[in-house]
Protein backbone atom coordinates (compact mmCIF):
# COMPACT_ATOMS: atom_id res chain seq x y z
CA UNK A 1 0.00 0.00 0.00
CA UNK A 2 1.60 3.51 -0.88
CA UNK A 3 2.07 6.27 1.68
CA UNK A 4 1.16 8.64 -0.90
CA UNK A 5 -2.24 9.97 -1.70
CA UNK A 6 -3.95 10.37 -5.08
CA UNK A 7 -5.30 13.28 -6.06
CA UNK A 8 -8.36 13.96 -4.35
CA UNK A 9 -8.12 11.54 -1.56
CA UNK A 10 -6.49 11.41 1.71
CA UNK A 11 -3.08 9.94 2.38
CA UNK A 12 -3.53 6.71 3.82
CA UNK A 13 -2.36 7.29 7.60
CA UNK A 14 -5.58 9.43 7.80
CA UNK A 15 -7.69 6.76 6.44
CA UNK A 16 -6.32 4.15 8.71
CA UNK A 17 -6.71 7.27 11.60
CA UNK A 18 -10.49 7.58 10.84
CA UNK A 19 -10.69 3.45 11.18
CA UNK A 20 -9.26 3.25 14.20
CA UNK A 21 -11.61 2.06 17.32
CA UNK A 22 -9.02 2.68 20.21
CA UNK A 23 -6.47 5.17 21.43
CA UNK A 24 -4.45 1.88 21.16
CA UNK A 25 -4.78 1.68 17.28
CA UNK A 26 -3.37 5.72 16.71
CA UNK A 27 -0.56 4.63 19.04
CA UNK A 28 0.17 1.16 16.98
CA UNK A 29 -0.97 2.65 13.51
CA UNK A 30 1.78 5.95 14.13
CA UNK A 31 4.35 3.53 15.72
CA UNK A 32 4.41 6.15 18.92
CA UNK A 33 5.47 3.99 22.31
CA UNK A 34 3.42 4.51 25.21
CA UNK A 35 3.10 3.62 28.73
CA UNK A 36 -0.58 1.45 28.76
CA UNK A 37 -0.99 3.30 32.46
CA UNK A 38 -1.03 6.93 31.54
CA UNK A 39 -3.57 5.65 28.51
CA UNK A 40 -6.22 4.22 30.35
CA UNK A 41 -6.26 7.22 32.33
CA UNK A 42 -6.18 10.11 29.61
CA UNK A 43 -6.87 8.00 26.10
CA UNK A 44 -9.79 10.70 25.17
CA UNK A 45 -7.82 13.53 26.38
CA UNK A 46 -4.70 12.51 24.33
CA UNK A 47 -6.63 11.94 21.35
CA UNK A 48 -8.97 15.10 21.84
CA UNK A 49 -5.38 17.04 22.19
CA UNK A 50 -3.90 15.61 18.95
CA UNK A 51 -6.63 16.72 17.24
CA UNK A 52 -6.23 20.03 18.38
CA UNK A 53 -3.01 20.14 17.62
CA UNK A 54 -3.23 18.48 13.72
CA UNK A 55 -5.82 21.44 12.91
CA UNK A 56 -3.26 23.25 13.30
CA UNK A 57 -1.22 21.55 10.75
CA UNK A 58 -1.17 22.04 7.57
CA UNK A 59 -0.92 18.80 5.48
CA UNK A 60 -3.47 18.95 2.67
CA UNK A 61 -1.57 18.23 -0.71
CA UNK A 62 1.35 16.90 1.38
CA UNK A 63 2.95 13.45 0.41
CA UNK A 64 1.64 10.49 2.66
CA UNK A 65 4.49 10.06 4.08
CA UNK A 66 4.79 13.37 5.55
CA UNK A 67 1.19 13.48 6.64
CA UNK A 68 2.17 10.41 8.62
CA UNK A 69 5.29 11.81 10.16
CA UNK A 70 3.23 14.72 11.19
CA UNK A 71 0.29 12.76 12.56
CA UNK A 72 3.08 10.78 14.68
CA UNK A 73 4.69 13.69 15.73
CA UNK A 74 1.56 15.63 17.16
CA UNK A 75 0.55 12.35 19.06
CA UNK A 76 3.68 12.32 20.32
CA UNK A 77 3.47 15.97 21.65
CA UNK A 78 0.01 15.18 22.83
CA UNK A 79 0.88 12.05 25.01
CA UNK A 80 3.98 13.84 26.12
CA UNK A 81 1.74 16.62 27.81
CA UNK A 82 -0.45 13.75 30.12
CA UNK A 83 3.35 12.06 30.69
CA UNK A 84 3.96 14.95 33.10
CA UNK A 85 0.50 15.97 34.02
CA UNK A 86 -2.93 15.39 34.46
CA UNK A 87 -6.11 15.51 32.37
CA UNK A 88 -7.18 17.41 34.88
CA UNK A 89 -4.54 19.86 35.34
CA UNK A 90 -4.54 20.54 31.02
CA UNK A 91 -8.53 20.91 31.23
CA UNK A 92 -8.29 19.61 27.42
CA UNK A 93 -12.38 19.13 27.67
CA UNK A 94 -15.09 22.15 28.04
CA UNK A 95 -16.51 20.42 31.15
CA UNK A 96 -12.75 20.65 32.78
CA UNK A 97 -12.72 24.18 32.09
CA UNK A 98 -15.72 25.40 33.61
CA UNK A 99 -15.14 23.65 36.44
CA UNK A 100 -12.31 26.13 37.12
CA UNK A 101 -13.34 28.97 35.76
CA UNK A 102 -14.53 32.27 37.50
CA UNK A 103 -18.20 32.58 38.20
CA UNK A 104 -19.93 35.42 37.98
CA UNK A 105 -20.95 36.94 41.33
CA UNK A 106 -24.62 37.53 41.97
CA UNK A 107 -24.56 41.42 43.02
CA UNK A 108 -27.74 43.00 44.71
CA UNK A 109 -27.48 46.24 45.55
CA UNK A 110 -27.90 47.49 48.71
CA UNK A 111 -30.78 49.49 48.14
CA UNK A 112 -32.75 46.33 46.89
CA UNK A 113 -32.59 44.67 50.07
CA UNK A 114 -35.67 44.91 51.96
Amino acid sequence: MSATAVMGEEPVVIDQLKRASSAEDFFALLGVDFDAKIVDVARLHILKRMGQYLASEEIDGLPGAVVAARCKAVLERAYADFVTSSPLDQRVFKVLKDAVAPKPANFVPFDELK
